[in-house]
């Protein structure tokens, strides 16, 4: 496989080298909840949950949560995480690659997951998500803005990966996803110094 594997992901979560978790939810989530972009009961997918600050806060909010990931230390702290704030959500130990729902979702949670995805897959992972969705479901993506002076060079460099606006909007076309007008809400991440532009696209 190229890129990471899952034997370096687990190797980090083993040894608690996560720099980018926050040691909390994204901040654009709840505001994405306050503002009735997710409805409760809706039935959304996390992605690469990772240690599942997300997935706990979907649940809190009332919402149908699955967290993907094919970690198992990743998982192991989710579960963990969700004892501990008393919430449920279906944990699923498989590859974001080959694995689809038993029914098209609401909406999908896509904060880091793309980012640390070699690009040779982010066009299968796009079909994925589109997947994933019902007609009218929402992708609330979190866009890892992570360009390096090597880019310029032509080299491919991360986790986490440069998820360049215009790549972006190649990847999820128009002709299968609506975009909002820009400019599109910046969220820092001053662990890691990156920052990500939110940006809610609707299945079509």
């Amino acid at each position: 496989m190229t890129g990471p594997t899952q034997e370096f992901w687990q190797e980090r979560f083993a040894s608690g080298t996560i720099p980018w978790d926050r040691g909390e939810p994204n901040p654009q989530l709840a505001q994405w909840i306050a503002a009735g972009t997710l409805a409760p009961g809706s039935r959304v997918i996390v992605p690469g949950c990772g240690q599942g600050w997300e997935v706990a806060a979907l649940a809190a909010a009332g919402m149908d949560v699955t967290g993907i990931d094919f970690t198992p230390g990743a998982l192991a702290m989710c579960q963990q995480l969700l004892k501990r704030d008393g919430t449920q959500a279906q944990l699923v130990d498989a590859d974001v690659l080959h694995w689809l729902p038993d029914a098209p979702v609401d909406a999908v949670f896509e904060q880091t997951c793309l980012c640390a995805l070699y690009p040779d897959f982010w066009t299968r992972y796009a079909a994925q998500l589109h997947a994933w969705l019902k007609p009218g479901g929402k992708l609330l993506a979190l866009f890892m803005q992570a360009p390096r002076p090597e880019s310029e060079l032509g080299f491919i460099e991360g986790p986490p990966y440069h998820c360049d606006i215009s790549a972006m909007r190649a990847l999820f076309p128009a002709m299968l996803w609506d975009w909002p007008k820009p400019p599109y809400p910046r969220v820092d991440n001053t662990r890691i110094e990156r920052t990500e532009l939110a940006v809610t696209l609707v299945r079509k």
